[in-house]
């Protein structure tokens, strides 16, 4: 996730302190990984530095406090980054494969590796099918988006260890 358009996007309902923007994209976004403080604030620095931000100052006998507020330049910029698609990622080379090769050339049983594997995703999977039946609407819909990338891996979990022969003959050549 990107933290800088999300802030900013967060910000167009109106000025928010950092506090209420760390609670805001806490609430919506992360459940899994709370932004810290310091990302909250370096983030607001940089988006300041580069006109998509701007500070309210607020008048009392307290400590400063800042609101921030985006600018239009901060606008154009959310609307560019929404109607940009994401990059799909093929994952190519994972770690997973890794594994399994590096399995293969040291001698150990890659089977095992697969199987290892294959428990996690197991176990992570009803893990985010029960937080998905507790979940609101965009809990339902992040758990969704996790269990099919899930779903995906064990598929080539399973094709790897059915061509766990041929990859061993190929990889030790």
């Amino acid at each position: 996730m990107t933290v800088a358009p999300a802030l900013l996007g967060l910000l167009q309902s109106g000025p928010r302190h950092g506090y209420d923007l760390k609670r805001a994209f806490d609430e919506r976004f992360g459940q899994d990984k709370p932004l810290a403080y310091g990302q909250v604030y370096s983030t607001l620095a940089r988006l300041l530095k580069n006109g998509l931000v701007e500070v309210e100052h607020e008048p009392g006998d307290g400590p400063d406090r800042k609101r921030y507020a985006i600018t239009e330049a901060g606008v154009s910029d959310v609307a560019v980054w929404l109607a940009t698609p994401e990059k799909p990622e093929p994952y190519l080379q994972s770690a997973m494969y890794t594994k399994v090769v590096l399995a293969l050339l040291t001698g150990r049983d890659a089977a095992d590796v697969l199987d290892a594997q294959r428990t996690e995703h197991l176990r992570l999977m009803r893990e985010l099918t029960r937080r998905k039946s507790e979940g609101d609407l965009a809990d339902q819909l992040v758990c969704d988006h996790a269990l099919f990338h899930l779903e995906a891996d064990l598929r080539w979990l399973e094709l790897t260890a059915a061509r766990l022969d041929d990859l061993a003959t190929s990889v030790r050549g």
